[in-house]
């Protein structure tokens, strides 16, 4: 039978709906003040996707910040495990995940099966998430997804030395104040990123290879920053932002005796 993951994140819900290994549907929606309501709209954009009745899903398994809130989901699951499991359903060959939400960041070790063997966790600061971004490409007025091709034509990043989004903010202003090209600032921006989402996830510690997720993986200046500063290649699954939900629906079809 078909099963179904829902995300439901703090900047936006995800939901994906599998049969055996296969794709029937996915959606992404804005989570907005309302978390049980955005995360039912998911569910229903996927099945209407997939062409499946929510009567015709096995089972459905709720992760992420808004989870609690899925009182239209049979179970529930952590964000860690969802995502490592479906890094792993999507990069069997990766060994650490790197999860850069709206706003929070995650470092995972997983195992050849996609189990969590330890992880770091920053859900007390902004830096380097989704949020993060927004008031820098504001402060900047870029368009957020502008970002990650216009810091890859700088050829001297500028120095951002603050990681905090409100003093970040205040130094961005200045460099633009400084005659500093944009460009260069967002490089820069990406730069400060990298090192401390390097900084937290030394601590597992990272193993070859890495597999980022979330919606931060579709910005290519972070990835290739992280790749810099890791000295190592980035893998980006072909839709980052629905890892979680992936995991979740994988999760469903284990649990319901069969495979993903």
């Amino acid at each position: 039978m078909p099963v179904a993951g829902v995300d439901i994140g703090s900047l936006t819900a995800k939901a994906v709906v599998l049969e055996d290994g296969a794709l029937l549907g996915t959606s992404l929606v804005l989570t907005g003040h309302n978390s049980r309501a955005s995360g039912r709209r998911a569910l229903e954009m996927a099945l209407e996707e997939a062409g499946v009745s929510e009567g015709g899903l096995g089972l459905i398994v709720a992760t992420g910040y808004g989870r609690l809130a899925a009182d239209f989901t049979e179970e529930k699951v952590t964000e860690i495990t969802c995502h490592a499991r479906g890094a792993h359903f999507t990069t069997p060959e990766a060994h650490t995940v790197i999860d850069l939400g709206g706003q929070d960041s995650k470092a995972i070790a997983i195992d050849d099966r996609g189990k969590v063997l330890d992880f770091v966790m920053n859900d007390k600061c902004s830096a380097g998430t989704g949020r993060f971004l927004e008031v820098m490409a504001h402060a900047l007025e870029i368009e957020l997804d502008d970002l990650g091709e216009l810091s890859l034509e700088s050829e001297a990043p500028a120095a951002i030395s603050s990681v905090c989004t409100v003093f970040a903010e205040s130094e961005v202003v200045s460099r633009v104040a400084e005659g500093v090209s944009k460009k260069d600032i967002v490089a820069g921006i990406h730069q400060a990123i990298a090192s401390r989402i390097y900084s937290m996830a030394v601590r597992i510690p990272v193993e070859q290879k890495i597999v980022m997720t979330g919606g931060v993986a579709r910005n290519r200046g972070v990835v290739s920053a992280l790749e810099k500063r890791f000295d190592s290649a980035i893998l980006v699954p072909e839709m980052p932002q629905h890892t979680g939900a992936l995991g979740a629906a994988i999760i469903a079809a284990e649990r319901l005796g069969g495979s993903a």
